[in-house]
């Protein structure tokens, strides 16, 4: 170049610059207790339009689409009328054992898929929890979420069914108590959902079981036969009563189909059980937030 070179400035000098490291937190870490409730309140809306998206899109391969929410519990209901109805007589004593077997059964269908649907949801989100930084409590609730969403249409028609299907009972407002009732029963669900869901994210073993605890759990909650007339010993009536799905099937067969107040010690047993697991199932399941995902 003929051109004498261009001068080019002299360097910056380097400044010192201060961190204060206290203020820094590790990626993917534990956060305090009560900041992890935080950040879950920020995923509301995520949470909530997720699994509405996925309980629209759930049958839509389906022919018959969301009717499937309403016809497997009433071809379980119908099966387990034939067997435990008709051959085994378990209906004799019971007013109404039509209406009596639809409660059962609708609302175990409830429990039964938000257990299973919360205490799979880590595992079955292994790879969005290993690409995302986000509170991985937010998967078992979206999962409950979605099956509380499901549970509306269930409810409803479980009792258009007892209205339609002779012997049809009544509407009074004691119905009403339906509503408080599935949801405590919700929270019982989201409670042991999360508890299995770091279960089964340590030990995947245990989803083989789970089905098995499932089937156990609603015989002994008297879905299609009458705890009067089979059970007399004392420790085993105590244990039943104590039973949050029985409870809650008792609440509404006595709204419902009974037309009557239900005990004061059915709503106690089913509140307490439900926000006990609830707090029990958030602090075991926020202990592990980072082991998730890692194994």
């Amino acid at each position: 170049m003929s051109a004498k070179k261009a001068k080019l400035p002299p360097p910056a000098a380097i400044q010192p610059l201060s961190v204060d490291i206290r203020k820094l937190s590790r990626v993917g870490s534990r956060p305090r207790f009560l900041d992890y409730l935080v950040q879950l309140w920020d995923y509301r809306q995520f949470i909530f339009y997720d699994a509405r998206a996925r309980v629209q899109s759930g049958t839509r391969k389906d022919r018959l689409g969301s009717a499937w929410l309403l016809l497997n519990p009433v071809f379980n209901g119908l099966t387990y009328y034939f067997v435990f109805g008709l051959l085994l007589q378990t209906s004799h004593g019971i007013d109404n054992f039509v209406g009596y077997l639809v409660v059962g059964i609708f609302l175990f269908q409830f429990s039964a898929g938000a257990i299973t649907s919360g205490a799979r949801s880590i595992r079955n989100g292994k790879a969005v929890v290993q690409a995302f930084n986000f509170p991985r409590a937010a998967l078992p609730l979206g999962a409950n979420m979605r099956e509380m969403l499901s549970a509306v249409p269930l409810i409803l028609g479980m009792l258009l069914l007892i209205v339609i299907v002779p012997p049809a009972e009544k509407v009074s407002l004691l119905w009403l108590l339906t509503i408080p009732a599935v949801i405590l029963q919700g929270i019982f669900n989201l409670g042991i959902g999360l508890i299995l869901a770091r279960v089964i994210s340590k030990i995947h073993d245990v989803t083989h079981l789970l089905p098995f605890a499932i089937r156990a759990w609603m015989y002994g909650s008297a879905v299609f036969y009458s705890y009067e007339r089979f059970v007399s010993d004392p420790t085993i009536l105590a244990v039943m009563k104590f039973n949050p799905l029985f409870n809650v099937i008792d609440i509404v067969r006595s709204c419902v189909l009974y037309d009557r107040v239900p005990a004061w010690e059915s709503w106690a047993t089913l509140g307490v059980v439900a926000l006990g697991a609830l707090l029990v199932g958030f602090v075991f399941f926020w202990q592990g937030e980072e082991s998730y995902g890692r194994d």
